[in-house]
């Protein structure tokens, strides 16, 4: 009987939360086949790395949105305070600081961004959404003050400190191309699952994202947590204007408004809820190459970029969608019907007769195992007889209760109506 029990609890379990998980790499591949049937030349060694190399910024600052979201936050600054954080290490670069502390400048900008983000939610109590609101402001004007409205270049390669875009794609002598970059978004990738899963800070993440007051009653230090969260988004915000620096060189002023809703899409679409307390660093991650697969794919397609817009605002709504299914269906008080206690009382009796069975034709008792092979088939009969009577029963009493309380609805109106018609002066 534990065996049956526990067979249908798994079965349920991946239904109401790893049928998601599962959904996210299956479109990944469908679309990747997709193109690739329907594509021009979409199964090819350059496509595959022109893929890899679209998913390195926004796979960053993805990573970093997933921690905001699942705590419950938002944040529509990642997008600028990467390209602001860039513009700076830039200038510095230009202004005679060497590459290597420009490179970490850039990260440590994006941190204190992601600071001051973390100071006026956690600490204020200030909404997400306006205080990131803001800091996208904030972050384009300081890029643009910083670099004086112009352009920062890094030096391409040949020239001294080139050696940086090597990290995220190395050319051989040969001309053959090496998507480098793909080890540091997987060793970042580890680095943010490790922390969401095995730590402190990832723990609590969770619990301030399902349910702030009760993490707070429990005694987390919620303000502490809340904060290092957005912290997180701003380093891997500079980290992303690292790689966005390698793949394009030139980073132009009041650049990287729109990046955030690339990075929400990527976390959405990975199966992050926006609900709060949900969501895997994988599953975020996936969500990004789905996109990249999109912007890829549709130029083989002889479609412009602008289609890639409109079919990710499509996913993402998919997505947020079957986020509000999967809830729905978890916050659901089910009620047992004698039909469902029947079909699960009949499901342990059969479980312990298979395992009887087997132990019978292990024993080599043909006699028997061919008598109780016969009850077993005689029981799925009895099974699908008895519960299909029994669910029409369950359907014509719920049908019963519906008739009987709309004719109590509509036996009340009428007394409120008679109550309130005026009465003529005999009374009546």
């Amino acid at each position: 009987m534990a065996t049956g029990n526990i067979g249908i609890s798994r079965m349920q379990r991946f239904k109401e939360r790893g049928l998601k998980y599962v959904l996210a790499p299956a479109a990944l591949l469908i679309l990747y086949v997709f193109f690739g049937i329907f594509g021009r030349d979409y199964f090819s060694y350059p496509t595959l790395v022109n893929i890899v190399d679209a998913a390195f910024y926004i796979g960053f600052i993805s990573m970093g949105v997933t921690f905001v979201i699942i705590s419950g936050g938002i944040d529509l600054s990642v997008g600028t305070v990467m390209m602001a954080s860039t513009l700076i290490g830039g200038m510095a670069l230009k202004n005679g600081l060497p590459m290597v502390p420009s490179l970490l400048l850039i990260i440590v900008v994006g941190t204190a961004f992601g600071f001051f983000n973390g100071i006026f939610v956690s600490r204020l109590k200030m909404p997400p959404f306006i205080v990131t609101l803001g800091t996208m402001m904030i972050s384009m004007g300081v890029g643009s003050i910083v670099s004086n409205v112009q352009s920062a270049t890094f030096p391409i390669r040949g020239q001294p400190g080139g050696w940086f875009k090597d990290m995220f794609l190395y050319l051989s002598p040969t001309g053959g191309m090496i998507p480098t970059g793909a080890l540091l978004l997987l060793v970042v990738g580890v680095i943010c699952h490790l922390i969401l899963s095995n730590t402190k800070l990832g723990r609590y993440t969770y619990a301030i994202g399902s349910n702030i007051e009760a993490a707070r009653l429990s005694g987390v230090d919620v303000k502490k947590w809340q904060m290092l969260v957005y912290v997180i988004a701003g380093a891997t915000a500079g980290i992303g204007g690292i790689s966005y620096a390698a793949i394009y060189t030139t980073v132009l002023p009041a650049q990287g408004q729109g990046f955030e809703l690339y990075a929400i899409a990527a976390a959405v679409i990975g199966g992050t809820s926006l609900a709060g307390g949900i969501g895997t660093i994988w599953g975020t991650v996936i969500g990004v190459f789905i996109m990249s697969v999109l912007a890829t794919g549709l130029p083989a397609l002889n479609l412009q970029a602008h289609w890639q817009t409109f079919f990710t605002g499509v996913i993402v709504i998919g997505a947020v969608l079957l986020d509000m299914y999967r809830n729905k269906k978890a916050s659901e008080v089910r009620i047992e019907t004698p039909a469902d206690a029947f079909k699960a009382e009949m499901g342990d009796k059969l479980t312990a007769m298979r395992h009887e069975l087997s132990s019978l034709k292990a024993a080599g008792d043909q006699a028997k195992a061919a008598e109780l092979q016969k009850e077993i088939a005689a029981a799925h009969v009895e099974l699908k007889r008895t519960f299909a009577k029994m669910k029409a029963e369950d359907k014509a009493e719920q049908v019963r209760i519906r008739l009987e309380e709309r004719a109590a609805d509509h036996e009340f109106t009428e007394m409120l109506r008679r109550k309130d018609l005026p009465q003529d002066k005999s009374g009546n």
